[in-house]
């Protein structure tokens, strides 16, 4: 359809209606499969290119501070937008409803994993599953790379550091500074090198507006106020102590779901580069720690947290329901009440930072917008998130193509369905769901090839 013309400009889209974007975040929560590359290629092409209620620029922007934000960098940028265009309510429901469908989903999947998992069927699937995550994470790292790798210097932070987290084990954070201070540099010695978020073409006859255009005046709510960033922190900080005194009060420091709320706030804190990043960290504490599920059960939810929409990180709701449900913290009689709760407070510990990042720190960043001095850094920073993606998908690999950690125990099959996924992925553009379904077949014919013989 064309749009209407002014001068050479289409005519700027009105404002959506609060209950107009509700609307589209709910359908966001369901349909958002893809990890955090296919969720925020979604929102760009609904909001950007589609709707067009911000602006390609902006939205890159804003996207460039939730990648450095611990926790979940598309539910951030989902909160982000909503909340510059609806104000409080618009990035509390724009977030919250990225995350309630995929909750409830893990929930229920959780529970048939449970009571079902060790159907010889059922594990196969999951066996499918596994290798084609693997070539998720390389697409996402590829799709980000693609919008974000482009030049030289770009590419060198990538590879400085894929080989930092993978070979010379440093730190997520350090990383992050590290890639922060060579953006800081580069706009003092080559101001032009990390400049590579653009924004209207002035050599184009017809501009195509948005809402929220790249010259659109800050709107007041949207301006950093330090009062209301204490009242920010207050309020969350507030919550934070309430439900975790409920908890200590009735289970005690050392109990399960107080350890949960405990381990899940300093992953939402301390953790970088969004679930690709976290997930070793919630793999460490989860499984090796607390030992409140095995390395196989936290595989298998990896498989399960791709089949479902949201955010990745959601596959902390399956790590506290397993870990509640065997530790059975209401009681051996209520195994399914108990995983639930798990999952409930543990998903309350992980998105309360988020939200709190948001409200605090995007205004600064609105701000900054047209500042090269502070995107430099970030620009370089979400070059350095591509390799640590990349990392994670070497540490999948690891562990679903050789499970026994042996060269004789390479399994030939898996690596077969990660090459046809990650194939299927680039070239042909398939849609998550279907490759997991398709992956979930090829693994249970695996099954049933191996029973004949």
């Amino acid at each position: 359809m064309r749009q209407p013309q002014i001068d050479g400009v289409t005519e700027t889209p009105a404002l959506p209606s609060l209950r107009e974007a509700a609307m589209y975040w709910l359908k966001l929560g369901f349909l958002s499969f893809g990890g955090p590359a296919g969720q925020i290629a979604m929102m760009h092409h609904d909001l950007v290119e589609k709707k067009r209620w911000i602006s390609d620029k902006r939205f890159l922007h804003a996207l460039n501070y939730c990648m450095i934000l611990p926790g979940p960098e598309a539910q951030q940028l989902a909160s982000y937008i909503g909340w510059l265009m609806h104000r409080t309510w618009g990035g509390l429901i724009a977030g919250g409803l990225f995350v309630l469908p995929s909750l409830l989903l893990l929930i229920a999947l959780s529970w048939g994993y449970m009571r079902f998992g060790d159907i010889p069927q059922v594990n196969a699937m999951l066996q499918g599953v596994k290798p084609a995550v693997v070539a998720i994470v390389l697409f996402a790292a590829y799709r980000i790379g693609l919008r974000v790798l482009k030049n030289k210097w770009l590419w060198g932070i990538a590879i400085f550091a894929l080989i930092g987290i993978a070979w010379l084990k440093l730190p997520f954070p350090l990383i992050v500074i590290g890639a922060g201070l060579i953006g800081l540099a580069a706009h003092y010695y080559f101001p032009s090198t990390f400049n590579v978020v653009k924004g209207h073409d002035a050599t184009q006859s017809v501009q195509v507006k948005a809402h929220i255009d790249d010259d659109t005046p800050t709107p007041a709510h949207a301006v950093f106020s330090t009062k209301k960033a204490l009242i920010w922190l207050t309020l969350a900080l507030t919550a934070w102590c309430l439900v975790m005194g409920v908890m200590v009060c009735s289970y005690s420091w050392q109990g399960v779901l107080t350890q949960m709320g405990w381990f899940f706030t300093k992953a939402a804190l301390l953790t970088f580069g969004g679930a690709y990043a976290v997930l070793p960290y919630v793999y460490q504490g989860a499984v090796e720690q607390y030992q409140w599920l095995t390395a196989h059960q936290m595989m298998d939810g990896l498989a399960l947290g791709e089949t479902t929409p949201g955010p990745l990180i959601m596959v902390v709701a399956f790590v506290a329901f397993v870990g509640g449900w065997t530790q059975a913290v209401l009681g051996s009689e209520h195994l399914f009440l108990s995983g639930a709760l798990a999952s409930v407070v543990v998903t309350f510990f992980t998105f309360l930072p988020s939200f709190l990042f948001i409200f605090i720190g995007a205004p600064l960043v609105e701000s900054t917008q047209n500042n090269l001095k502070l995107t430099s850094p970030l620009t370089a920073i979400t070059a350095a998130v591509v390799g640590v993606i990349v990392s994670l998908a070497l540490f999948f690999a690891q562990h679903v193509f050789v499970p026994n950690m042996t060269v004789d125990g390479l399994d030939i099959y898996a690596v077969l369905i990660s090459m046809l996924a990650l194939r299927l992925l680039i070239k042909n553009n398939l849609s998550l769901i279907k490759l997991v379904a398709i992956a979930a077949v090829l693994g249970l014919l695996h099954f049933y090839i191996d029973l004949a013989l």
